[in-house]
């Protein structure tokens, strides 16, 4: 999960891509990165860190031009080295940096590709250098002085053809314009916009409509599945489909807590979508428990607000803010390492006893993926005085790894994973326990005014829709994982070694 943004204006873009990536923080806390172009040269910042730490004014004020691309960071395979950080950048052709949100599926076999028959040199682990230099090798076989939209479109057509996996993209082409384009299954999302100025039209591509709203463009539409869309420099609008099969099945996690409310994702609103994840929940819960003896519902802060507002409104129950949060403390679930997970817990929320002293409370949250942070939760509501806690998840139990972009590859992190709903309901201290219900939360994102019949469920039923994920390709990832972490706790010991001697 990260967040993507690509603005050709007419003016200085620096400003617009810094507010878009600060729209998009959520999507991303590790790394941050902006590049422009102006008079075919590059200008390039990122680094480790939020937006607002990785760009100083000195930063700023070098980044002219009106093109620029920028992406906030968030590890997937474990790793936060500044040196994995976006935009990249390869010289030939043109000069071309790339932006990417998502996962290859069959980076190694890319890698060797790259090396073995493109004759390219990859510098880092990242899935999204392979992805560039795919791109800048495909778009190298055109073999034209200038690039035109027909040689930009035959590219990603290739790109597709070798890339497999979930991904949203932009890429700057030095000198001639931004491209963004989606995988074949449009598993990531990516959208377009467009705002009027003065000096004319100015375009933006970004993950979520809600950076289009925050900086005055109007949204035009989502990317299709394998469509691409290419702004060259001068403000000319070319898209373009480039898959041969493409079939839209989004991602469901996005709408249960990756993307902020106020967005659109393939036409749903995510806040309504959340809503009707409230109704369901609120109608199984009364079909198991008819006579359920709920005092009060309590969200989680912050994503899972809006479903329990609506669970409340159907049960006839109270609803009411129990928890206050620190807005200083990043989301637990994008930090890196489980032992910075724990730490925070208790810094980002405090409970109000006055809301759980006596009462039995359903806590709800948009899901359990860990355990550990709920676990923890659920501790604090009995601390401060509840009778009884209900937990209550608007997602269904988690228990397959992701391998589209998502940071939670390996199935014994799960605490769903083979275990049943009374064993985790043990695990992390509940009384009681409800999960939503997949079908039901397929017909609360895809069952509104615009209809999305599939969707990637595969967190929740193991299916992966690119079909060339299996039991040996998750092994490879969970060892990678494995191999990182060991690595990242020696280097730590080997500096607290270091320090104490």
């Amino acid at each position: 999960m990260c967040g993507i943004v690509g603005i050709v204006g007419k003016s200085n873009v620096n400003q617009a891509l810094y507010d878009a990536l600060t729209v998009l923080q959520h999507r991303g806390q590790d790394a941050a990165g902006i590049v422009t172009s102006h008079d075919g040269r590059l200008f390039l910042r990122k680094d480790n860190g939020l937006v607002r730490d990785v760009f100083q004014q000195r930063h700023m004020q070098r980044l002219v031009g009106h093109m620029g691309i920028g992406h906030v960071r968030y590890p997937t395979a474990g790793s936060s080295t500044s040196a994995e950080a976006q935009p990249f950048y390869v010289n030939s052709p043109y000069g071309i940096t790339l932006a990417h949100n998502g996962n290859l599926t069959n980076v190694e076999q890319l890698a060797k590709e790259i090396y073995e028959s493109d004759l390219r040199h990859v510098n880092t682990s990242s899935d999204s250098e392979v992805l560039l230099n795919v791109f800048a090798h495909e778009l190298a076989q055109r073999g034209k002085l200038q690039p035109t939209e027909e040689d930009i479109f035959a590219a990603v057509t290739d790109v597709h053809n070798r890339c497999v996996g979930g991904y949203a993209v932009v890429a700057m082409v030095t000198g001639y314009g931004i491209v963004g384009f989606r995988d074949p299954h449009g598993i990531r999302p990516i959208v377009f916009g467009q705002r009027h100025t003065d000096e004319g039209v100015e375009y933006m591509i970004a993950s979520e409509s809600v950076s289009l709203d925050v900086l005055g463009f109007t949204l035009i539409r989502d990317l299709a599945p394998g469509e691409a869309v290419y702004i060259t420099e001068e403000g000319k609008l070319h898209t373009r489909q480039c898959a041969t099969n493409p079939s839209l099945t989004p991602c469901l996690f996005e709408h249960v807590y990756l993307a902020r409310p106020d967005s659109i994702i393939d036409g749903v609103s995510v806040y309504k979508a959340r809503l009707r994840m409230g109704e369901k929940l609120a109608e199984k819960i009364l079909r198991e428990r008819p006579q359920h003896d709920i005092d009060v519902v309590i969200p989680i802060p912050d994503t899972s607000r809006t479903a329990a507002l609506e669970l409340a409104n159907h049960l006839g129950v109270k609803f009411r803010e129990g928890f206050v949060k620190n807005r200083y403390i990043g989301r637990t679930f994008i930090m890196p390492g489980q032992a910075a997970r724990k730490k925070s817990v208790r810094q980002k929320l405090n409970a109000i006893e006055l809301e759980f002293r006596g009462k039995n409370v359903m806590l709800v949250d948009d899901s359990i993926v860990r355990g550990t942070t709920c676990k923890q939760i659920i501790q604090m509501a009995r601390e401060a005085g509840a009778k009884s806690v209900y937990f209550c998840s608007a997602a269904p139990a988690v228990r397959y790894p992701n391998v589209y972009g998502i940071d939670m590859p390996s199935a014994h992190e799960l605490i769903a994973h083979n275990r049943t709903t009374q064993d985790v309901a043990d695990l992390i201290g509940a009384d009681w326990l409800i999960y939503q219900d997949l079908p039901d939360l397929i017909e609360a994102v895809g069952g509104g005014k615009i209809k999305i019949e599939h969707f990637d469920c595969s967190v929740f039923d193991g299916k992966y829709v690119t079909g060339d994920v299996d039991e040996h390709y998750l092994a490879k990832i969970e060892q990678a994982r494995n191999d990182a972490s060991k690595a990242k706790t020696q280097a730590v010991s080997a500096i607290i070694d270091l320090y104490n001697n």
